[in-house]
């Protein structure tokens, strides 16, 4: 006799309703990072998992700095666990440069409002309005689900994800595979076509301080040892260095299927910088999309000197964000160092893996299918997350890790600008959209 899957429980009128209420709350929190913690906002995430009959348990990893963690039985447990992650911490909103208070959830023009909205209460919203459905209706996934909710993503996830894989291992005991954010969102190729890139790569993050050391001395004084002249002359050359473009395959799988769905000729293998940059040309927007994963990039942030006008300072401090490609670490860090003048001194203040996994399996298989289900228009594609996230940190478990949120985004909404911008906001279709395809997901696995 042959057995057949199960049918599909699709997802519930109350689901799809829920989940901007839902996303409301969750922004309502203020959960700024590093000017507040997670503690409320985790135990509202714990009270409504408790609602529909889900245990969960909180983890301080610190006062206030709490994770929640909750399992979803599968059907087949010959299978490895799913971990399904998002984080409940957001950066700082300053409420003088908004249109609406940024912690208020406001409802406006078919849009949910506020810190958080994109990066990433959405998608933590759609987890909450997910398990609810399952819970309510009996739905049981195949596999079983491993949910998530995450402290101090945006410092770095000492609280949160690498605290929790250094200290509490047993948490993610069965986990094969996750999802969390940094891809499947929608991005217009034309008027009616959508790639949806889903993260199966990310840069690595390479955060330095740079100090220069030099004579001090009376300003009024000729000086060439002067630390703050050095430093900024260090800090010119990095910032205006332009990496070469490496073309590592998540990145080259976009491109090549961004050209056959326009029907243009590109050669990606010419080893001629100008003529690389020219075959890209011909993709237009999609390449100007892609141009912050294209290389390795170091740019100066934050520079500290002096404490008087008429002091030449002995010394004097800047911060780079470096971020390098899979397999272009060195690269980065030579570039850097040659471009420093000798008084110019280098160390870490914060530095991760850069990582990638193959594009293929019955995970992939089922995000493919489950957004092109909902969205006969969109195509998937793999992508290289040009950030960092929590995946990093699992990551090192030998889990493999793919940004996935399942977001249908308005062509004239410009998404990557929302990212820790102003007037961050997120149309309620998409969230309705993302519990439509997670439900497909977690029943597909």
């Amino acid at each position: 006799m042959t057995s057949t899957a199960p049918a599909l429980v699709p997802a519930s009128d109350e689901a799809q309703q829920e989940v901007v209420d839902l996303c409301a709350e969750l922004i309502r929190f203020d959960t700024s990072n590093p000017t507040s913690d997670e503690r409320a906002c985790a135990d509202w995430v714990v009270a409504r998992l408790a609602d529909v009959g889900i245990a969960s348990e909180l983890v301080e990893s610190a006062p206030g700095r709490a994770n929640v963690i909750a399992r979803i039985p599968g059907t087949d447990p010959a299978r490895g666990a799913l971990l399904v992650h998002g984080h409940l911490d957001v950066v700082p909103a300053d409420a003088a440069e908004w249109q609406v208070p940024p912690f208020s959830g406001e409802i406006r023009d078919g849009y949910l409002w506020g810190r958080g909205a994109i990066d990433m209460k959405d998608t933590v919203a759609v987890m909450l309005a997910t398990a609810r459905h399952f819970a309510r209706t009996g739905t049981r996934p195949v596999r079983e689900i491993v949910l998530a909710f995450l402290a101090d993503e945006e410092a770095g996830g000492r609280f949160g994800a690498h605290w929790l894989v250094e200290h509490r291992l047993e948490l993610f005991t069965g986990v094969t595979e996750a999802i969390g954010e940094g891809g499947g969102f929608s991005y217009a190729l034309d008027d009616t076509r959508r790639l949806y890139p889903i993260e199966n790569a990310q840069r690595g993050m390479a955060w330095m301080e740079l100090t220069a050391t030099g004579r001090a001395g009376h300003g009024s004084s000729p000086n060439t040892e002067n630390a703050v002249t050095d430093l900024a002359e260090s800090l010119t050359r990095i910032g205006r260095h332009t990496f070469p473009v490496r073309l590592i395959a998540p990145v080259r799988a976009v491109l090549e299927e961004a050209a056959r769905l326009q029907g243009v000729d590109v050669d990606l293998d010419t080893e001629n910088a100008e003529d690389l940059e020219a075959e890209l040309a011909k993709l237009g927007h999609v390449a100007d999309f892609l141009q912050v994963v294209l290389r390795n990039s170091a740019n100066p942030t934050m520079f500290s000197a002096g404490y008087q006008t008429n002091v030449i300072p002995g010394r004097a401090t800047a911060r780079v964000d470096g971020r390098f490609l899979p397999g272009h670490e060195q690269e980065l860090i030579d570039t850097v160092d040659a471009l420093l003048l000798p008084s110019v001194s280098r160390e870490w203040v914060n530095h991760d893996i850069a990582m990638e996994t193959s594009f293929d399996g019955p995970l992939v298989d089922a995000m493919c299918a489950a957004v092109r289900a909902e969205d006969p228009d969109g195509h998937p594609v793999p992508y290289c997350n040009p950030g960092g996230t929590d995946a990093k940190a699992f990551t090192k478990l030998d889990i493999r890790c793919f940004g996935f949120k399942g977001l249908k985004l308005p062509h004239d909404l410009d998404y990557s600008r929302l990212f820790h911008g102003v007037d961050e906001r997120v149309p309620l279709e998409g969230l309705r959209f993302g519990v439509r395809v997670m439900t497909r997901l977690w029943q597909d696995c």
